[in-house]
């Protein structure tokens, strides 16, 4: 196998990151019924590789794109210790690499950003029901904090 790269993200790099989001919003779509049907995104990547407040990394192998991820400043809530935290999105693995250790990697060298930015606290969110996820992010440290609850439609 070809060894990985980890690094940040380029313009080059937009047409593919472009298509992984389409990838990942397919797999959280049956996770998260209030998706719009159609064409939906989630990030302006265009804004993310172009501000000094994120940092977009991908992992790279064999000439190829195989994860990415993205670190962004946040304002915290006025009554939390910290004014600033790095905010952790985008995480997405080609199949063929999932297991890998692509995640840690990726986080880790979001993780570097984020204290060389002088952020100390990372958060993010991912679906209850999405269990890899939260298997691979409870690897590396993370541990549940706040659940976010809604009251189906449906139900009121």
């Amino acid at each position: 196998m070809d060894p990985v790269i980890i690094r940040y993200a380029t313009e080059d790099d937009l047409d593919e990151l472009l298509r992984f989001e389409q990838q990942l919003i397919s797999a959280e779509r049956p996770m998260d019924p209030t998706i719009r049907q159609g064409h939906v995104n989630y990030y302006d990547i265009r804004e993310l590789l172009g501000t000094p407040n994120a940092a977009v990394a991908v992992a790279e192998a064999g000439g190829r794109l195989v994860a990415s991820g993205y670190a962004r400043a946040r304002k915290a809530r006025s009554y939390l210790d910290h004014e600033y935290y790095a905010y952790l999105g985008f995480m997405y693995t080609v199949p063929e690499f999932r297991g890998t250790g692509m995640n840690r990697r990726i986080i880790e060298f979001l993780r570097q950003w984020a204290l060389a930015t002088g952020l100390k606290e990372l958060r993010l969110t991912v679906y209850d029901s999405n269990e890899p996820a939260i298997r691979a992010y409870e690897k590396v440290g993370f541990r549940k904090h706040i659940i976010e609850m809604r009251l189906p439609r449906d139900d009121y």
